[in-house]
């Protein structure tokens, strides 16, 4: 299963009618909008790209609307092929778990504000 979301621009005089096509609709679920903006919020899912792809397009193609694009995406095969991969390594580097190592010998390589703490 897939889950997207999608951004819809539209003319702000459209979006209170464009929010109650998107509600009424079967093929998309309503989450916000910003009237102002134009911009509407909704997400698709569907068994594979082709269908949430095929989706994509009935609110492009819905009057009104200006764009809409696919901005997120959950696919839940990459998830699934990704938490095996995890799972099978070790999360915790051996010199975290290593006792017998001075902190002041271990180099730091993360944010470089705080790369010269004085230990």
């Amino acid at each position: 299963m897939n889950v997207s979301s999608i951004v819809v621009q539209a003319m702000s005089e459209h979006i209170d009618e464009l929010v109650e096509t998107f509600k009424a609709a079967d093929f998309c679920d309503y989450h916000l909008h910003d009237k102002e903006k134009g911009k509407i919020i909704l997400t698709v899912e569907g068994e594979g790209v082709e269908e949430e792809i095929d989706k994509l397009i009935l609110i492009q193609k819905t009057p009104h609307v200006m764009a809409a694009d696919m901005m997120m995406t959950y696919q839940e095969d990459e998830l699934d092929a990704e938490v095996k991969r995890l799972e099978a390594e070790n999360p915790v580097p051996e010199m975290l778990n290593d006792d017998d190592i001075d902190v002041r010998d271990i180099e730091y390589h993360g944010d470089l504000r705080y790369k010269k703490l004085g230990f």
